[in-house]
C-alpha cells in the first residue's frame, strides 16, 4: 500500500466536512486533518506540511481567499505551491475563476457538486503548477532604460515580457496568452503602434491594450479607443497611475463577463419559484425518465420490474432483462460480492446494503455502478428486494487515476518513490525475511545522462528514460518490483532470490542498456548504467540501511569505471568514507541547486602599472548560516561526479555580478577538470554572457596545469573556442604538473599562475626562487603574463616586483572579500605605501 497523502479540510460546517470525507474515504488515498477555523489551520501549517488543501469560504476571521494567500506567501512549513481547492456554497463561474487566479487557487468547486471531488482532485494533482497572482503583460518599448523603469513599477502586479519591435511582439503574442499589451504610441512610434494594435485585435478582438501617447489631441485619443484600444495614458505620467490603468484594463473582460453571469444568476433565482411548481407537476414524468435504474426482485432473485434507465445504461432491452438475475449482467470478478450482499439481506436481516460493482454493457465494455439494495416486506410479511443503480464510471475512473498518481511515476509508468518506500518497508519485515528467505535490492544510475538531457533537451531525455523503463520491464520478471526513484535513478526489489542470481540479473540489465541504441533525430548513440547491489536477509532487514548500502555500492561502481555492478560488502575499507562523502555530497548538491552560494573576490595586483588588474572569484557555500570553503565540499562533489553543477552555478553568479558592479573590471573564474571538457560548458558561458550583457573580455577562465595536460588536444581546442568568444584564459598552479615548458607553447592561454608552493619559500629556498624566475622568463618569451600566488608578506611582494613578475595575488595585497566590501578593500590598498615603493636593487 502506498504512502497516503495528507489532506487538510478547512470548513466551519461539521456536516460538510463529513460529506467531503465520506466522498473521498472510499479512495483510500488520503489521511484527513480536520479544522473548522482558518487560524487553527494556520497553526497546523506553521509546523507541518500537507499534500493538498480543501477550504470553504467563510472559515473564520481570515476567509478562504486570504487563507489561500497565506499559503502562497511561502511563510508556512507547507510548500507555497501546495494544491488548494475552494468549495464555496454557490458561485458565478467567471467571478470565481478570476478571484481564484488572483489568490493562486488551483480549482473552485461549489459544495453542491461535491460528487465531482475525486475527478477535480485528480486533475489538480496531475497538472498542478506553482501559482502566481501576477498577470502576464507584453511590453513594447524601444528604449531599454524606459522599459526597465516600467517593469520595475509594474512588477508587483504583472509579469512583464519586454520586446523592442513589432515583429518580436507579434511572434511572442502568438505563442502565449497575455492579460494586457502595453505599447509606446508616442509620435515617434505612432505608425508602428497602430499597425501592431490592428494585427493583435485581428487575432483576439477582446485583447486588453493600453497605449502611451504624448499628444494633447483628443481626436487621436478617440481614434485609438475606436480602433479597439482599451485605454491610454498621456506622457509624462505618474508610475502609480500607469499601474492603476493597466490593472483596470487587464481585468476589464473579467468584470464584464462576471457582471453578466451575476445578472443571469439573479434572473434564475427570480424564476425559481415558478420552476419549482412546474417540476412538482411533472413528478410522474421525471420518475419515468429517471437516469437512476430502479429494479425489484422476486423471491428467487429474478428481476420482475425495471425502468427504462436500464436500457440507456446497459444497452439491453427491458423485455429481454425481465425474469433474469442481476448477476447475469455482473462482471465475473464481482459476482461473488453481489451474491454475498443479496444473501446477507435475505438471511442475515440486514435491511440495506450498498456496493460498487462492474456490469457488462451489450457492446462488451464494463461500467462501474453503485448498487443500493433494500429489503421490503409486504402486508403478508413476504420479503423482496428493491435496488437502485447509478452510473459512477467517471467518478471511478477519477478514483483510479488518483490511485495511479499516488503509486506511479507519470513519465515512465513505473512505480514511484512512495510505493518503493512502502514495499521496501514491507519486504524487510521479519516474517518475510526469516530463515533462508533472501531478497535483493539494486540501485541503478544512468551514466552521463545529464549530458544527454542538457545537450539534446529534456524532451529527448524523457524519451531515453521511457525507453530505459521498457528495457527494465522486458528484462525483469513480473514478480519483482521496478521503481523510478527520481531523475535518472531507478531501483528494483528482487524477491526470493539469492545473491548470485541477483548479480546475474543486474549484469543482464547492464548489458541490455549498453546494447540498446537510442536515437535522437538522425544521431544514434548508446548509454550505460552503474548498479549497486545489496542483500535483504533476516540479519540485514533495516530498510534505511539497505537503501544506504545499495547507494554506497552504486557510487563504488561509478568510481570503479561505470557500466558495472558492485555488490555491497562490509569488508570494503572505503565504505565509511564513501557513506559520509555521499551524504555530505547530496547536501552540497542541494545547496548548489538552490543557489545557496556566496562569491568572494580577491584583487590581483599589477606590478607594472601599480593598480588592481582584475579579481579572482572564489566560491563559498552558505549552509545553516555558515560559510563552507571549497576544500570542505569539492571532494564530495567529485565523488558524485557533479562538479559541473558547481561550475555552472559560479559562472552564472560571477557574470551576473560583473554586470551589476563596474568595479569588477575583469574576473577570473576557476573551472574543474570534469566540466572543462563538458560539451554543455561553452553554451552555458555564451548564454550567461548574453543574458547579463557582459563583454567576454571581462572574463578570465582558469584551469589547473595537471587537469589541462590530461587531454592536451581537447584542452587546446576548448581554450581556442573561449578565446574566439573573447574570453581570456589562465593556466593555474603552473609548476606542479611536472610538465615541460614546451607544453606552454601548445596552449593559447594569456596568463600563467606560478604555484604558491614555490612563491611561499622563494626567499629561503634558492631552488624555488630559480623556478619562479624561470617560469616568469618563459612566460614572457611566450608573450604570456605571469601571476604569482601566495604573496603573503612585504618581502615577497617586493622580491616579485624586482624579478619582473606581472601580477601578484595573496593576503598581503588583500584577502578574498564579499562583493559589498570591494570598495573598502580598494580604498585600503590605495593607502598602502608599500605597493608604490620601488623594488630593492
Amino acid at each position: 500500500m502506498a504512502k497516503q497523502l495528507k489532506l487538510l479540510i478547512l470548513n466551519a460546517s461539521l456536516s460538510e466536512r463529513q460529506t467531503i470525507k465520506s466522498t473521498l474515504n472510499r479512495l483510500n488515498v488520503f489521511t484527513f486533518i480536520e479544522v473548522n477555523d482558518s487560524q487553527q489551520a494556520l497553526d497546523i501549517l506553521k509546523n507541518q506540511a500537507v499534500d493538498i488543501i480543501i477550504t470553504g469560504l467563510d472559515v473564520g476571521k481570515i476567509d478562504g481567499w486570504r487563507f489561500s494567500r497565506m499559503i502562497r506567501s511561502g511563510l508556512l512549513s507547507t510548500p507555497k505551491n501546495t494544491p488548494i481547492l475552494l468549495t464555496p456554497p454557490i458561485y458565478c463561474e467567471r467571478i470565481a475563476e478570476t478571484t481564484a487566479r488572483s489568490y493562486g487557487i488551483d480549482a473552485v468547486l461549489p459544495f453542491e457538486r461535491q460528487d465531482m471531488l475525486p475527478q477535480v482532485l485528480a486533475n489538480v494533482l496531475s497538472t498542478h503548477l506553482e501559482k502566481s497572482s501576477r498577470l502576464n503583460l507584453l511590453l513594447l518599448e524601444t528604449d531599454d532604460n524606459r522599459a526597465a523603469e516600467i517593469e520595475q513599477h509594474l512588477q508587483l502586479n504583472f509579469a512583464c515580457t519586454h520586446v523592442i519591435n513589432n515583429k518580436q511582439a507579434l511572434s511572442i503574442y502568438l505563442q502565449q496568452k497575455f492579460s494586457i499589451v502595453l505599447l509606446d504610441a508616442t509620435a515617434a512610434q505612432a505608425a508602428s503602434a497602430n499597425q501592431l494594435v490592428k494585427e493583435i485585435l485581428q487575432h483576439n478582438p477582446k485583447q486588453a491594450i493600453v497605449t502611451i501617447i504624448d499628444t494633447h489631441d483628443a481626436d487621436y485619443a478617440e481614434q485609438l479607443l475606436l480602433s479597439g484600444v482599451t485605454d491610454f495614458i498621456r506622457a509624462p505620467y505618474e508610475q502609480s497611475f500607469l499601474t492603476k490603468v493597466c490593472d483596470h484594463a487587464a481585468r476589464r473582460e473579467d468584470f464584464m463577463v462576471s457582471y453578466a453571469e451575476f445578472a443571469q444568476k439573479v434572473e434564475q433565482l427570480s424564476q425559481s419559484q415558478s420552476r419549482y411548481k412546474e417540476l412538482f407537476s411533472a413528478h410522474q414524468r421525471i420518475l419515468l425518465h429517471l437516469n437512476t435504474v430502479v429494479l425489484e426482485f422476486d423471491q428467487q432473485g429474478r428481476i420482475r420490474f425495471i425502468n427504462p434507465a436500464w436500457e440507456a445504461l446497459t444497452g439491453y432491452g427491458i423485455k429481454e432483462t425481465l425474469t433474469k438475475s442481476l448477476t447475469d449482467y455482473c462482471h465475473v470478478d464481482d459476482k461473488p460480492k453481489l451474491l454475498d450482499t443479496i444473501s446477507s439481506i435475505l438471511n442475515a436481516g440486514i435491511e440495506q446494503q450498498q456496493i460498487e460493482i462492474q456490469i457488462s454493457h451489450k457492446d462488451g465494455r464494463t461500467i462501474w455502478v453503485e448498487c443500493r439494495l433494500q429489503l421490503i416486506k409486504n402486508s403478508s410479511n413476504a420479503t423482496t428486494i428493491t435496488a437502485t443503480i447509478d452510473n459512477i464510471h467517471e467518478r471511478k475512473q477519477a478514483e483510479l487515476q488518483l490511485r495511479h498518481l499516488a503509486l506511479h511515476d507519470t513519465l515512465t509508468g513505473l512505480h514511484n518513490r512512495y510505493y518503493f518506500d512502502q514495499q521496501l518497508n514491507h519486504i524487510c519485515q521479519t516474517e518475510l525475511t526469516h530463515g533462508e528467505i533472501e531478497h535483493a535490492l539494486i540501485y541503478i544510475d544512468l551514466d552521463h545522462f545529464k549530458i544527454i538531457n542538457d545537450s539534446k533537451g529534456h524532451q529527448q531525455g524523457d524519451i531515453v528514460l521511457k525507453e530505459v523503463a521498457q528495457l527494465f520491464i522486458a528484462n525483469i520478471s513480473d514478480e519483482h518490483l521496478i521503481c523510478r526513484i527520481g531523475g535518472d535513478e531507478f531501483s528494483i526489489i528482487l524477491k526470493n532470490i539469492n545473491l548470485l542470481d541477483a548479480h546475474l540479473v543486474a549484469e543482464g540489465i547492464c548489458m541490455a542498456i549498453e546494447g540498446h541504441q537510442f536515437q535522437s533525430e538522425e544521431q544514434i548513440y548508446s548509454i550505460s548504467c552503474s548498479i549497486g547491489l545489496t542483500q535483504i536477509t533476516a540479519a540485514n532487514n533495516d530498510p534505511s540501511e539497505c537503501l544506504k548500502q545499495a547507494d554506497i555500492a552504486l557510487y563504488v561502481a561509478k568510481n570503479l569505471g561505470r557500466n558495472l555492478v558492485h555488490c555491497y560488502s562490509k569488508d570494503d575499507s572505503d565504505n565509511n568514507t564513501m557513506q559520509a562523502g555521499l551524504e555530505w555530497g547530496h547536501s552540497i548538491r542541494q545547496a548548489l541547486q538552490q543557489d545557496q552560494i556566496e562569491l568572494h573576490y580577491q584583487p590581483i595586483w599589477d606590478f607594472k602599472r601599480g593598480n588592481i588588474a582584475y579579481f579572482e572569484a572564489l566560491l563559498r557555500l552558505k549552509l545553516n548560516d555558515d560559510l563552507i570553503y571549497p576544500n570542505q565540499f569539492i571532494p564530495s562533489l567529485e565523488l558524485l561526479n557533479d562538479t559541473y553543477l558547481m561550475d555552472q552555478c559560479v559562472i552564472r553568479n560571477a557574470i551576473a555580478a560583473i554586470s551589476r558592479y563596474p568595479e569588477l573590471n575583469q574576473v577570473a573564474i576557476n573551472l574543474s577538470a570534469q566540466s572543462f571538457l563538458d560539451e554543455r560548458l561553452l553554451p552555458h558561458i555564451e548564454s550567461s554572457l548574453e543574458e547579463y550583457k557582459v563583454s567576454p573580455t571581462r572574463v578570465i577562465f582558469e584551469i589547473t596545469e595537471s587537469a589541462s595536460i590530461n587531454n592536451l588536444v581537447a584542452t587546446r581546442a576548448m581554450i581556442e573556442k573561449l578565446n574566439r568568444l573573447g574570453c581570456h584564459f589562465s593556466i593555474d598552479d603552473f609548476g606542479t604538473g611536472f610538465s615541460t615548458f614546451n607544453y606552454l607553447k601548445q596552449l593559447p592561454a594569456q596568463h600563467v599562475k606560478i604555484d604558491g608552493s614555490f612563491v611561499r619559500d622563494m626567499l629561503n629556498d634558492p631552488i624555488d626562487l630559480a623556478l619562479v624566475k624561470a617560469i616568469n622568463d618563459i612566460s614572457r618569451s611566450l608573450d604570456k603574463r605571469s601571476v604569482a600566488e601566495y604573496v603573503e608578506n612585504k618581502e615577497i611582494f617586493l622580491a616579485l616586483k624586482e624579478i619582473g613578475v606581472d601580477y601578484g595575488q595573496g593576503y598581503f595585497i588583500s584577502r578574498p572579500v564579499p562583493i559589498e566590501r570591494i570598495p573598502y578593500e580598494l580604498e585600503k590598498i590605495s593607502q598602502n605605501k608599500t605597493f608604490y615603493e620601488q623594488a630593492p636593487k
